[in-house]
C-alpha cells in the first residue's frame, strides 16, 4: 500500500483571503486524462485522416485533430486528529472546516478589486454595476513531488467521516477534479522541459 504524500494547492495571484492548502493524499489515487478530438471532412479521402507517403507529411495528416486540456482527479484526506491531540484550539473547535471552506473558495468566482486584489465575488468586491464586475476563476498551482502544475479547480466532492460534538467535521475525504492550464506560463514551460528530459532518458536507457 502506498504511503500518503504531501500535496499543495495555492492560488497564483493576489487574493483576500489568501488561498492555500496542504493535504495528504495517496499518489495511487491520481487519475490523469487527455482526450483528442478528430474532426475530418466528408470527402472519402479525409474521413479518417489525409493521405501521406512520408513522415514529412504527417502534420497535414493530423490537421483535423484537436487536443483537449489534460485533466486531473485525486482523492485527498483532511484530518485534524493530530492537531487536536497537540492542543491546537482551531482544530479542537472547527476540525477541518477551515480547510474545506478554503477548497470551496478556490472553486468559487473571484471579483477583481483595486490594485489587482481578488476577493470572493459573493462578497461584492467588484464594481457596483453589472458591467463593472469582472468575475474570474482562481488560477491555482497543484504541487506534489517535483511537479508544479497550473490548474483550474473544476469540482469538489465532500464526504465527512468524523465530527466534533458541535458537528464540525474533523475528518473528511475530498474528491478534487482539475483542468491543467496549458499556455505560455513558467509552470507549464518547466513541466514540458521536465517531460522532454524524462522522454530522452527513456530513449537513452531503452526502457
Amino acid at each position: 500500500m502506498a504511503v500518503p504524500v504531501k500535496g499543495m494547492l495555492f492560488e497564483y495571484g493576489l487574493s483576500l483571503p489568501p488561498l492555500a492548502l496542504i493535504f495528504d493524499f495517496n499518489p495511487q489515487t491520481i487519475s490523469r486524462s487527455r482526450n483528442v478530438t478528430i474532426k475530418m471532412g466528408d470527402a472519402p479521402g479525409n474521413r479518417t485522416g489525409y493521405d501521406f507517403t512520408s513522415p514529412l507529411e504527417t502534420p497535414r495528416v493530423a490537421q483535423g485533430v484537436e487536443l483537449a486540456a489534460e485533466g486531473f482527479s485525486i482523492d485527498i484526506l483532511l484530518d485534524a486528529t493530530d492537531r487536536m491531540n497537540d492542543g491546537d484550539p482551531v482544530a479542537a473547535n472547527f476540525g477541518v472546516q477551515p480547510q474545506i471552506d478554503t477548497l470551496r473558495s478556490m472553486v468559487e468566482p473571484k471579483a477583481q478589486g483595486p490594485l489587482g486584489l481578488q476577493t470572493l465575488a459573493a462578497l461584492g468586491g467588484g464594481g457596483a454595476r453589472a458591467f463593472e464586475r469582472q468575475e474570474t476563476a482562481s488560477v491555482l498551482i497543484f504541487a506534489w513531488g517535483l511537479q508544479l502544475m497550473p490548474v483550474f479547480l473544476t469540482g469538489v466532492t465532500q464526504k465527512e467521516a468524523l465530527h466534533l460534538p458541535n458537528l464540525m467535521p474533523y475528518r473528511a475525504e475530498m474528491g478534487l477534479t482539475m483542468q491543467v492550464i496549458e499556455s505560455n506560463n513558467p509552470f507549464t514551460n518547466a513541466e514540458k522541459v521536465r517531460q522532454t528530459a524524462m522522454t530522452a532518458l527513456n530513449a537513452a536507457t531503452g526502457f
